[in-house]
């Protein structure tokens, strides 16, 4: 999607002249780095591993290049957070920075399954304030930004109304530890599968909660993400009218290990369950 379209409809809410040049530059970006990642997409690929089945391809390396290059041209001092330049011992720092993730999905994308994307957000250094998550093969782009809603290409979108777990379409994903350390997150899996009409686990955090925030997904839950898993969906989950916490309900941050994203019906139903897994 033209990023005019998404200052069109932001504007109604929050008429911001910064935000809207950051906006402009974020959907280029994700634009551009959803065309690079097509030109991949479905061929064969040099795969590195950065564990034991995490792994990058240089679809990752050749998007994040592009994104930052985009981002980055500019007189703004906007610090650049990437998944894949960045070192074990990552912070968020309280100063304006872009939080990146060229490839979500990577596993899914190597291996031909497409569901993936493309996620960027802006942290001021106290608050999200701008939130996209582009799927490239579905042409899909969604979009919230702080206090003027989340929209799905042009159209506004909101979280679902459904109210009971029994009735319920959920999502959850497995750390890349889970084969070292399955215990706490099979046993949550399977408390919540006894409760919920549906879970499923397709691999692309940032999808799933941009689904959340869409009504296509009514929860998803899953820990040891990273920032630039969630930064986006986070922000598309809130201004949908979605809730954001840890498993135990506190309110999510960067340095939380665990995240829970619901509609406002169910979201206290979910945290019932997974209060036992917190930590």
């Amino acid at each position: 999607m033209e990023p005019d379209i998404f200052i069109e409809l932001i504007s109604k809410k929050r008429d911001d002249t910064y935000i809207n040049y950051l906006l402009t530059k974020a959907v280029m970006a994700a634009n551009e780095a959803g065309e690079i990642l097509k030109s991949y997409y479905d061929k064969p690929l040099h795969i590195n591993f950065k564990g034991d089945i995490d792994i990058v391809t240089e679809a990752d390396i050749k998007s994040q290049e592009t994104i930052q290059k985009i981002l980055n041209n500019d007189e703004y001092d906007i610090k650049f957070i990437g998944e894949e330049n960045c070192i074990e011992s990552w912070e968020i720092p309280d100063e304006p920075c872009w939080i990146v993730d060229p490839l979500d999905g990577t596993t899914n994308f190597a291996h031909s399954f497409p569901w993936f994307a493309v996620s960027i957000a802006y942290y001021d250094g106290k608050e999200l304030q701008i939130g996209i998550v582009h799927a490239p093969l579905f042409d899909e782009t969604f979009v919230a930004v702080k206090n003027a809603g989340t929209y799905l290409n042009s159209t506004t979108i909101v979280t679902s109304s459904a109210s009971q777990l029994k009735s319920s379409l959920l999502a959850t994903g497995f750390p890349y530890d889970v084969q070292k350390n399955p215990q706490k997150v099979m046993a949550a899996f399977n408390d919540v599968i006894l409760k919920a009409r549906g879970i499923r686990r397709a691999g692309a955090a940032a999808l799933d909660l941009a689904y959340v925030a869409a009504g296509r997904l009514d929860g998803f839950w899953e820990i040891k993400l990273k920032p630039w898993d969630t930064a986006a969906g986070v922000l598309l989950v809130k201004e949908a009218g979605g809730i954001i916490s840890d498993f135990g309900g506190a309110p999510f941050n960067f340095k939380k290990n665990s995240i829970l994203a619901a509609n406002k019906n169910i979201h206290g139903q979910l945290k019932d369950i997974l209060c036992n897994y917190n930590e």
